[in-house]
Parts: C-alpha cells; structure tokens; sequence
C-alpha cells in the first residue's frame, strides 16, 4: 500500500487526522488503565497503581504523539503507540478490541488522507477549480 508509512513527513490533512486518532485514543487508554486498576484490586493483587501509572503514561503519549505529527518521526511514534496498545491486552484483554479499532482508523486515516492530498494536489496543479 503507497499510503501506509512509517516515518516521513505527511500532509496537513493527513496529521491532523491522525492527531485526531490519537487523541481519541488517549482517552480511551486513560479509561483502560482505570480499568486495569479496577481489576487489580478487585483480584486482590498490589499493582493496581502500578497498572494505573503506566495506563496514564500510555494515554500522556498518545496526546504528545498527537502534538507532534508535523514532525517527520511522529508517524513512527504513532506506530509505536498502536503496539503499545496491542499490548496492554495482556493486562485487560478488552484493549485488544480498542487496539483494532484504532489501528483501523489509523491505517484508514493514513491511506484515505494521502489519497486526498494526491487528489487536491493533482487538482491545484492542473488549475481546476475546486
């Protein structure tokens, strides 16, 4: 696929979409690691606040992440973030599910985005209205 990428400058358009992914993201992460530390302490284990911090450390990430999309490695962290979301379902087996539906937003953002910048640019450069 042409508009998957992994690290590289990306058109307006295109990181404020996926800021916008991010951000979302984010938010959900926080409520994941409540969640998380819901369970630990429902199961009687102590790292309920441990779960807690590292949720909210993940979830900081993904609205720093969200700020730096303009930069040429703000895809990358991005990537990164995704993984780091597959991976709290060790911890609260729903983020799995979280994980796909970001990770569907983020590749559609990415592909759909680029495709309508090459369209718009196309347009510009031909001198259509529009």
């Amino acid at each position: 696929m042409r508009g998957v990428v992994l690290y590289g400058a990306l058109g307006k358009f295109t990181w404020r979409m996926l800021a916008t992914v991010l951000a979302g993201q984010g938010v959900v992460v926080f409520l994941g690691a409540l969640v998380a530390r819901g369970l630990a302490d429902a199961q009687g284990h102590d790292s309920g606040t441990a779960l807690l911090w590292v949720g909210t450390a993940l979830a900081v990430l993904c609205f720093l992440a969200a700020g730096l999309m303009r930069r040429s490695w703000g895809v990358t962290l991005g990537w990164l973030i995704q993984v780091a979301t597959f991976a709290s379902a060790a911890v609260v087996p729903a983020m799995l599910g979280v994980g796909l539906i970001f990770l569907v937003l983020w590749v559609g953002s990415l592909v759909v985005c680029r495709r309508v910048e090459d369209q718009v640019a196309a347009r510009q450069g031909s001198g259509a209205p529009g």
